[in-house]
């Protein structure tokens, strides 16, 4: 394989035209072609620029020969296109969730090993900066044990989306994120969910994980708020951590009883805040650039397919919690698939 990977999109909806503006100046990249059925979608995103595009993932793939494609298509279609990425020979990144359904998932993870091929899964938010910042932070034991983490990802709806409500389309990234930082499995979750605004999903839920180890999860989580808020808050024994997504930001709030004596944990009390030096840059630009670096490395995926169906099992146990108002433990979903 060259040292210069052949890439491609199919999809070029908001998150697709991003995936192409981005693999077309990433070094060690050249961006061959793109693919959307919109013919407008596609004139933007080759506008100015000697790239080709087609109306259809078929055509592309034969003509184009990538050596790896984003897959940014609407969920329900996420299993058809990656099967013909993945017969065709090319690696490939999924957006999250990985697929509808966790038959579906398995289906495209099996066919990906079987071709030997890599499979990624585009949770973006693991490669925030902030976010980096924080698990280096918590698995050097910074704050002591983890106690609780609580995600508030709300903002207006968002007509883009059809397929899926929000627990499908938002949840995955914190629970993710909950998995990624605490290296940890969920036991049980328990949802309270509604439909508002006139779509056939939830657009409004609160959600409540329990992981294995003890610590508490909790999401916050709507298309109903009219202003846009991407905060993730860890409470530890000796402090707080609280990291702001759209910011890139990341600071420390001291329990200092925790911090002025040795031993057990006796008292909470006020302590200084700290803010952090973060490097700002582009999540989708290091996930992509991580991407390149597996495949020239041959492995491994930097995101992988076990990743996006353990954070799909989740979002689909707090779908099944908040119909059937009781706890649902990821495990019998999977079971259950």
């Amino acid at each position: 394989m060259s040292d210069i990977l052949r890439a491609a999109v199919i999809g070029l909806g908001s998150m697709g035209a991003n995936h192409a503006r981005v693999l077309g100046d990433t070094p060690g990249v050249e961006l061959c072609g793109v693919a959307d059925a919109d013919p407008e979608r596609v004139r933007k995103a080759t506008g100015g620029r000697p790239i080709p595009g087609f109306p259809d993932a078929a055509t592309m793939l034969a003509e184009t020969k990538p050596d790896f494609v984003s897959v940014v298509v609407p969920t329900q279609l996420h299993e058809s296109v990656a099967l013909q990425v993945i017969a065709a020979g090319a690696h490939v990144l999924v957006e999250k969730p990985i697929a509808a359904t966790l038959e579906a998932a398995r289906r495209i993870a099996r066919a990906a090993e079987e071709r030997g091929v890599l499979l990624t899964v585009g949770h973006i938010e693991r490669f925030n900066p902030a976010i980096r910042e924080l698990k280096g932070r918590l698995d050097a034991g910074q704050g002591g044990a983890v106690l609780q983490v609580r995600a508030r990802r709300v903002g207006p709806f968002p007509h883009r989306i059809r397929d899926v409500g929000v627990i499908h389309d938002l949840a995955p990234h914190d629970i993710d994120i909950m998995r990624y930082l605490l290296s940890d499995e969920v036991d049980r979750v328990f949802a309270e969910a509604r439909r508002h605004i006139n779509t056939d999903n939830e657009d409004l839920f609160a959600g409540m994980l329990r992981f294995h180890r003890g610590a508490m999860g909790l999401l916050d989580i709507n298309w109903l708020t009219p202003t846009k808020e991407r905060t993730l808050t860890v409470l530890c024994e000796r402090g707080m951590f609280v990291a702001n997504y759209a910011a890139q930001s990341l600071e420390f709030f001291e329990n200092y009883a925790a911090t002025a004596r040795e031993g057990a944990i006796a008292s909470v009390t006020e302590g200084p805040m700290t803010r952090y030096p973060v490097a700002n840059r582009e999540p989708l630009r290091v996930e992509l650039e991580s991407f390149r670096d597996a495949i020239l490395a041959g492995g491994p995926a930097p995101v992988s397919a076990e990743d996006g169906m353990r954070a799909l099992a989740v979002s689909e146990a707090l779908v099944r919690s908040s119909m059937e108002d009781r706890p649902v433990t990821p495990d019998e979903v999977m079971a259950q698939t």
